[in-house]
């Protein structure tokens, strides 16, 4: 693209779409080369803030207590049911 070729061209050469051409030409044209490095996906966001994340850390770590929780050791089923 950057010799004058199409963009067209240079995705049949790439053995990709045309949107993923475009995708890359807005990439480079905000960052540079380093904006092709390939990136961490942005995933889901999480559900529990960090404040539930360390207090679910806090119960799995000090354990179930059998008499008040009724089971043994911490099933994903449990922990969904002590976060619900």
């Amino acid at each position: 693209i950057l010799d004058g070729g199409s963009r067209s061209e240079a995705a049949r050469v790439a053995g990709v779409t045309l949107q993923i051409v475009r995708d890359w030409v807005l990439r480079f044209n905000e960052d540079g080369p380093e904006g092709l490095a390939t990136r961490k996906a942005p995933g889901r966001a999480s559900i529990l803030n960090d404040e539930q994340r360390a207090r679910l850390a806090g119960q799995v770590e000090a354990g179930p207590i059998p008499a008040a929780h009724g089971v043994v050791r911490w099933r994903l089923v449990d922990l969904t049911q002590w976060i619900w």
